[in-house]
């Protein structure tokens, strides 16, 4: 009677560990192929790109990750003391063999809102583009900057 246990087994009939089922390895294989393609988080409504803020005396500067996106996919708002980027991803793929025809198509958007330590003027933010990375440049007001002073630290008894 043959073996209809769907462990794997290898040529000697013995057991064959989940570590070594050369099924599970493509399988693993495969999926971390997939997700390797896959946008941070693409598809799902809770998107958010990654940034780095930096504050000086004068300025904020917010630098966004958007891989995949051109700038005409990014919408940068501003409202009172609260910047928000907007994005959408719509990425489309046909490729027409003799023996196949491939058609794929996906969509993802993104949301972020930061919230600022002042209100902005919005016509003195910058904001550009640049292989994947959108900068974004908020000058502080002159009340915001004259607020903000450095404070001595000393020395403990």
């Amino acid at each position: 009677m043959p073996n209809r246990s769907l462990t794997p087994r290898s040529s000697e009939g013995t057991a064959v560990s989940p570590q070594q089922d050369p099924f599970r390895m493509l399988r693993n294989e495969m999926d971390r192929l997939f997700d390797s393609f896959r946008w941070p988080g693409y598809g799902s409504s809770d998107v958010s790109p990654r940034v780095d803020i930096c504050e000086t005396d004068k300025e904020i500067d917010i630098d966004a990750e958007l891989p995949g996106l051109n700038e005409n996919d990014i919408d940068v708002m501003l409202s009172g003391d609260v910047l928000t980027i907007r994005g959408e991803k719509k990425a489309e793929r046909e490729e027409k063999k003799v023996n196949y025809h491939l058609t794929e198509r996906s969509y993802g958007s993104f949301s972020r809102s930061i919230a600022l330590p002042f209100d902005a003027d919005p016509g003195k933010v910058s904001a550009r583009f640049d292989k994947g990375v959108l900068h974004i440049s908020i000058p502080k007001p002159a009340e915001a900057a004259a607020k903000s002073a450095k404070i001595p630290v000393k020395p403990g008894h």
